[in-house]
């Protein structure tokens, strides 16, 4: 249970996205958030929308250098949130951080009768656990002279690789008749049980999964300007006017993705925003963006849900509608489960110490047997 936490809390700094868990790098949140206490992260998908007095998780532009970061909303305006950490004098755009968007919202802090729940030094314990696996991978890399190894996800493939080949061999091992000279010799060898093996190697698959519907998706910003004047670069708009930038969809796996793409902003507006991108392929999306009266600097956003094509795209449809995580879920438990039936076929059904159990007994049998006759 520490350790599938403690993977929640690296997972979600690495994919921007907390999960199940968030926490505090900083004093800026004290005393509702000490220095490296966590928090219960509820996403902003399932929160609706926040209201003053929230702590939330968004992704910051100028705070810290941009990041993930945990402030309170203390000002709902027409441009949108005004936020400051509990500690700090004053708010986070008083200094160079533009108004905070729903589209840059990611979590909510869970909170009870107006207090945050917080789980003391949980953030100490990722942050040592990510320091960790940094200098490890850094002394791998550097060994093995192999750069891919670095980064936050350099060990992904190779702890993916070793996985799959501990189980295939541990399947081959179980599904091997048992010799009579081993098992009488060796009472205490119990390996381990093939419904855990299955489990384990389905939860890869889960993991994998998510990461190729989830990393590449999320919110992307654009620094648009509203000009007094045209301009040959895209996010140079004539003041009241629309303008029109390309938005890339590409998908760089091996299996088809079905995308959306949806306006983060009410200044945005997206033609055909749903499509079928083919293994390594790529392809274009319209968005047309209107400039303010005004002019100036202002952020807008577009939001992509992608899923594997796994299921046919009127269920993957139905399902978007419904909520935008109904197809993530569905599609998890759907190769979750499968991985897991399949793996419990090769393994064989039956639990192995009951199984060893009565080989051994049929040994024991045959040996007294056999003695008699002597």
């Amino acid at each position: 249970m520490v350790l599938v936490v403690l993977v929640s809390l690296v997972a979600g700094q690495v994919l921007g996205q907390p999960i199940l868990l968030g926490f505090v790098e900083t004093g800026s949140m004290e005393p509702t958030i000490e220095t490296g206490d966590g928090f219960v992260a509820l996403p902003s998908e399932v929160t609706g929308e926040p209201e003053q007095g929230d702590v939330v998780v968004f992704e910051a532009k100028e705070i810290q250098g941009g990041g993930l970061t945990t402030h309170r909303i203390v000002e709902e305006t027409d441009q949108g949130y005004v936020t400051r950490g509990d500690a700090n004098p004053f708010t986070d755009q008083d200094g160079d951080e533009p108004y905070v968007q729903d589209a840059q919202i990611v979590a909510e802090a869970w909170q009870v009768n107006g207090e945050v729940v917080t789980i003391p030094a949980f953030g100490t314990a990722v942050m040592t656990a990510s320091n960790t696996l940094e200098r490890v991978q850094t002394r791998l890399a550097g060994t093995l002279g192999v750069r891919s190894l670095s980064g936050t996800s350099g060990l992904a493939l190779p702890i993916l690789g070793v996985s799959i080949v501990l189980y295939v061999v541990e399947t081959i091992r179980e599904r091997r008749e048992p010799s009579l000279e081993s098992h009488t010799d060796d009472e205490g060898d119990d390996w381990l049980d093939p419904r855990l093996l299955s489990a384990g190697f389905a939860l890869l698959v889960v993991v994998a999964a998510a990461a190729a519907m989830i990393v590449p998706a999320g919110t992307q910003s654009y620094a648009v300007i509203s000009a007094e004047f045209d301009s040959e670069r895209p996010v140079v708009i004539e003041q009241g006017t629309t303008g029109e930038i390309p938005y890339p969809v590409s998908n760089g796996g091996f299996v088809p993705v079905r995308s959306y793409i949806e306006p983060g902003s009410e200044d945005v507006a997206v033609d055909s925003g749903r499509m079928i991108v083919g293994p390594r392929e790529e392809t274009t999306v319209t968005v047309s963006i209107t400039a303010p009266e005004e002019t100036g600097h202002y952020p807008t956003y577009i939001t992509e849900y992608r899923y594997l094509y796994v299921l046919p795209a009127p269920v993957i449809d139905a399902l978007y509608v419904f909520h935008p995580w109904a197809p993530l879920v569905t599609i998890l438990s759907l190769l979750g489960g499968g991985t897991y039936v399949l793996g419990r076929a090769f393994s064989g059904p039956g639990d192995v110490r009951s199984r060893r159990a009565a080989i051994r007994s049929r040994c024991r049998e045959t040996q007294s047997i056999v003695r008699r006759q002597d």
